[in-house]
């Protein structure tokens, strides 16, 4: 029963997140005797599920199965790749965003208007969470014009780079840091300020950030994975003992359950 056990729950978490209605991913680089992979994470606030991979977008995230069947509503960072999944709804990481707008501030001469949009960020996520997690309409709507002055406004400070003397040149033009913010903030209002019309999405994407933050206390420790084999080994250890702790179960219990073979009741149920 401990290895089928095993493999029952892992089959479980897969089927649980796929049909949560928020799921939030994350993907970190681990080190592979020498070599760069990807553990990537797929969680919510009672199951985890971690899986190691040599490619980081959707070649990777196919081969794990979850979010091809995912419906619900996605918490992530704006890797692109998740934005080939059209079967669900997107919601970005605010976190991201504050962070990034601080370097705006800090590094592209102090532009203002990433310091107008970091404080009315702050300001929609408090004015949220007083009013018990989701705003009214009215509200809503008013935030919402605020939220799109500020990169009209902003044109003047981060303007689009200058397209006329390409030469011939194929492709996008580059952008600075500030600029694609800027653009990424207005072409994705709704993912942005998701969190503040759904009560079930939350202004970060922290969830997932902590999850995964156990493997960087490994790689720091151990250094590396000696072989993809020991990679899923972990994930797999990780991902049970993160989905045990969620639900509400004792980690030392879960670790002698694991080893007699045994499933928590979350799991045999």
């Amino acid at each position: 029963m401990g290895i089928f056990g095993a493999f029952i729950l892992r089959r479980s978490t897969r089927e649980e997140l796929a049909k949560s209605e928020v799921m939030h991913v994350d993907e970190t680089s681990i080190n592979k005797n020498g070599d760069r992979y990807w553990l990537h994470s797929a969680s919510n606030s009672l199951w985890t599920y971690f899986f190691p991979h040599e490619r980081r977008g959707t070649e990777a995230i196919n081969s794990i199965g979850i979010l091809p069947e995912f419906k619900g509503i996605l918490c992530h960072d704006h890797l692109k790749s998740y934005y080939t999944y059209s079967n669900c709804t997107h919601a970005l990481c605010n976190a991201h965003h504050l962070r990034e707008l601080d370097g705006v501030w800090e590094d592209d001469n102090k532009q203002e208007w990433a310091k107008e949009m970091k404080a009315l960020l702050k300001e929609i996520n408090r004015a949220t969470s007083d009013a018990g997690g989701m705003l009214g309409t009215d509200e809503s709507e008013k935030y919402r014009q605020r939220y799109r002055k500020i990169p009209q406004n902003a044109e003047a400070e981060s303007p689009p780079p200058d397209e006329t003397n390409r030469k011939g040149k194929r492709g996008r033009v580059k952008r600075t840091k500030a600029r694609n913010l800027l653009e990424r903030l207005r072409t994705y209002e709704g993912d942005v300020l998701r969190f503040m019309d759904n009560k079930n999405v939350p202004f970060t994407n922290n969830l997932a950030e902590n999850d995964i933050r156990m493997t960087k206390v490994q790689q720091k420790i151990s250094g590396c994975f000696r072989s993809l084999e020991g990679a899923k080994i972990f994930c797999r250890i990780r991902s049970y003992l993160s989905t045990c702790r969620k639900q509400g179960v004792n980690l030392s219990r879960a670790l002698q359950m694991l080893f007699r073979g045994e499933l928590p009741d979350f799991a045999s149920s």
